[in-house]
């Protein structure tokens, strides 16, 4: 299998998410898999000397800023789309930490979603507590969302990705409390000074277990916030296809390359 033919199912369109999923069909896609702004960015903050992981720097970028009134209406419209864009079966999962959890929760009612499991995403390297005046926040929230009734849930793939198991040895099903830690090592994408890429870079195998709950083989998955390109490679390993939307260069560039780095791995390792 050439490289082409892989690469064809995964695109990485340069726009913004609104432009994007306008020119998308009705009731065409599968599964959105978004990692919106969580509208943090508006205070510099950072720990170059943390012992804890290394250096911190909180997420301070221009995509991240909005008026709280225009991070709702964002939210309402991409939202909306997103509910149009969606088969009837077909689900979203939304990122969000509890600063923009109600904005996120509230925007999919608006839209008439059914949310079916907040799930927990507990960092066991969670950055370190700068201010001293609350408890380290350590978890992030994973919104699952359906649009309509029967919807599309692979129960029996689901337990195998679960690491833990029954006491007789069988497969268990997953809870809504997944533990992953922060991206870092060969996963973590880097710029030339060794800082990460992307702020907010997701886990592959947290998307992974998103993508394989409520998609086939062959189903289209849209990132709306296609940032570092995760959403993309999962569904290059999973053989769905892909439409991620990112406004930012830099972001398409490496996606890019991640993206086609990872489909020549597939093809070196399908041809052993």
């Amino acid at each position: 299998m050439k490289d082409k033919t892989l690469l064809d199912n995964v695109q990485i369109r340069k726009t913004n998410c609104l432009v994007g999923l306008k020119k998308i069909q009705d009731s065409s896609v599968n599964l959105v898999f978004a990692d919106p702004p969580y509208n943090l960015s508006h205070a510099k903050l950072e720990n170059r000397k943390s012992n804890t992981g290394g250096a911190f720097y909180k997420v301070s970028e221009k995509w991240d800023r909005f008026v709280e009134s225009d991070y709702e209406s964002f939210s309402d419209v991409w939202i909306g789309e997103s509910q149009r864009v969606l088969v009837d079966v077909g689900s979203i999962f939304v990122c969000a930490s509890q600063h923009n959890l109600g904005i996120v929760l509230k925007s999919l009612e608006k839209s008439h979603f059914v949310v079916k499991n907040i799930i927990v995403w507990e960092k066991p390297n969670a950055m370190p507590n700068l201010t001293r005046r609350t408890l380290t926040h350590s978890v992030e929230f994973v919104v699952w969302a359906v649009k309509g009734k029967g919807w599309k849930f692979n129960y029996r793939e689901l337990r195998k990705l679960n690491p833990d198991r029954q006491i007789d040895g069988s497969p268990k099903m997953l809870r809504d409390v997944w533990r992953f830690p922060v991206v870092q090592g060969i996963e973590r994408l880097r710029n030339g000074d060794g800082r990460a890429l992307h702020p907010t870079q997701k886990p592959e195998a947290l998307v992974t277990r998103c993508v394989v709950a409520t998609t086939d083989i062959g189903d289209l998955v849209v990132d709306p916030f296609s940032g570092s390109g995760t959403t993309g490679v999962v569904c290059l390993e999973q053989g769905r296809r892909f439409i991620g939307f990112e406004l930012e260069a830099k972001y398409v560039e490496a996606s890019k390359k991640r993206i086609s780095a990872r489909a020549r791995l597939i093809e070196t390792n399908t041809k052993k």
